[in-house]
């Protein structure tokens, strides 16, 4: 009987929270990206709504997450409700300088950064 042989690229165990965190962490100041290019970078394309929810809890992670740079697929700011009072998320993107108007980043195509395309596989 012959024996098994275990593949050097056996899939391993994933942990999609630490994942979508090591993304975020990436994103250049003044820079935007959305949770569906996480989620399409991550190879989970359909898992966007995941990565909101990461992104909810990214303030309980060290080193921090520039959470407030993740924004919908349309340039809005979805998630500012998990920043606290006060605009917090639109503050922290124009500090960065980012301008946002009505809560949707304004000339978003030329913000938007696109893991797929600046991060290696």
């Amino acid at each position: 009987m012959a024996k098994k042989q275990v593949r050097d690229d056996a899939v391993q165990e994933r942990d999609f929270f630490a994942d979508v965190m090591a993304v975020v962490r990436q994103i250049p100041r003044g820079r935007v990206t959305s949770y569906g290019a996480i989620a399409k970078y991550l190879g989970a394309a359909r898992s966007a709504r995941i990565v909101g929810y990461c992104m909810n809890n990214s303030h309980t992670v060290r080193p921090a997450v520039p959470a407030h740079r993740v924004v919908n697929s349309a340039g809005i700011l979805s998630g500012k409700h998990h920043f606290g009072p006060d605009d917090r998320m639109r503050k922290l993107l124009e500090k960065e300088g980012i301008r946002v108007k009505d809560d949707q980043v304004i000339d978003f195509a030329a913000r938007f950064w696109d893991p797929l395309a600046e991060l290696a596989l």
